[in-house]
C-alpha cells in the first residue's frame, strides 16, 4: 500500500500537484486517469522514487520512500518512463538482463538463476524468438515488450509505466494491457499506469486515480468510472457511457465489473 500525505510540489509558482491524502493499493492494476498537465506524470515519479515532494510524505508499506537506498528501492518498484531510455547496441537479451542490476550490481557475480529468470521474463512478454534482435530493430509494441521483460527480470513486485501505450497502435495497446493485467492476475504483480484511453480503463482497471488540475477528482475501485458525471466532469466534455454491443469479447482476467464503452458526446 501507497500512502501519500500533505504532498504538495510548486513550480514556477505554480501548484502541479497537491495531495492532501491518497492510498493506492500495490495488489491492484491501478489506472492513473486526467487531462493533460492534471499532474499523472508527477504522481507516478513520486510512486516511483524519481523525485521527492516539495513537502509532504510518500510511504510504502509504512516505510518512507526517501528511506530506500537505490538498489534496494528497485528491488521493490520497476519504473518504465513514458520515454524509452537508449537502448542503442543491446540486443533483447542484454536488455532484459539489465533488469537483474539491483539483485548483482556491476561487480556481482552472474548464476544460474539469472538466466532462469532472465528466460521466463522473455517468455512471459513473448519476446524470446527476439532475444538476439536488436532491441531499437524492433517494432514498437515489439520493443514495448522487452522493455516490460526487463521490469519482470528486476523481480519487483510494483510495475509502474508511464503512458506505455502512447505510441503503440490499437492491436499493441490492447496486447500490452492484456499482459499488464494477466501479470496483476496470475502473478500477483501490482500494476500502476498512466493511460489516456478511457476505453482501455474501463476494461482492464481494477482501481482507480482520477486526477485534475493537480487534486485528486475521484479514486476508488474500478466501479468508480461507471459514472457518466465523474466522467464528464474530468474531462470537461459530455460522455456517456453504453453497454459493449459484444461483451464476450470484452471479458479479462482481471475484473468482473460490467462491459461498458465510453464515447464523447459532441
Amino acid at each position: 500500500m501507497y500512502k501519500l500525505s500533505n504532498i504538495e510540489i510548486v513550480r514556477s509558482g505554480r501548484t502541479i500537484l497537491a495531495v492532501d491524502s491518497l492510498h493506492i493499493p500495490t495488489n491492484e492494476l491501478t489506472i492513473v486517469l486526467g487531462h493533460n498537465g492534471s499532474g499523472k506524470s508527477t504522481l507516478v515519479s513520486l510512486l516511483s522514487g524519481q523525485q521527492a515532494p516539495d513537502s509532504g510524505s510518500v510511504e510504502l508499506d509504512h516505510h518512507q520512500l526517501c528511506g530506500y537506498k537505490a538498489r534496494e528501492l528497485a528491488k521493490r518498484i520497476a519504473f518504465l518512463p513514458q520515454k524509452l531510455p537508449t537502448s542503442a547496441g543491446l540486443t533483447v537479451r542484454e536488455l532484459v538482463k539489465l533488469g537483474r542490476f539491483p539483485w548483482r550490481g556491476t561487480l556481482g557475480r552472474w548464476n544460474a538463476e539469472d538466466k532462469t529468470i532472465i528466460d521466463a521474463a522473455m517468455q512471459r512478454t513473448g519476446v524470446e524468438s527476439f532475444a538476439d534482435t536488436l532491441a531499437d530493430q524492433l517494432s514498437g509494441g515489439e520493443r514495448q515488450r522487452a522493455w516490460v521483460a526487463m521490469l519482470l527480470a528486476q523481480q519487483s513486485p510494483i510495475l509502474i509505466l508511464d503512458e506505455p501505450t502512447s505510441a503503440l497502435d490499437i492491436q499493441h495497446q490492447y496486447q500490452l494491457m492484456g499482459l499488464l493485467a494477466e501479470l496483476n492476475k496470475k502473478h500477483n504483480i501490482g500494476v500502476i499506469v498512466i493511460l489516456h484511453d478511457l476505453n482501455l480503463a474501463l476494461r482492464y482497471a481494477t482501481h482507480i486515480v482520477a486526477l485534475k488540475k493537480g487534486k485528486i477528482a475521484f479514486e476508488g475501485s474500478a466501479d468508480t468510472l461507471l459514472d457518466e458525471q465523474k466522467l464528464s466532469d474530468l474531462y470537461e466534455t459530455r460522455i456517456r457511457l453504453i453497454d459493449h454491443p459484444e461483451p464476450s469479447c470484452c471479458k479479462t482476467t482481471n475484473k468482473q465489473t460490467p462491459n461498458k464503452v465510453a464515447i464523447i458526446c459532441t
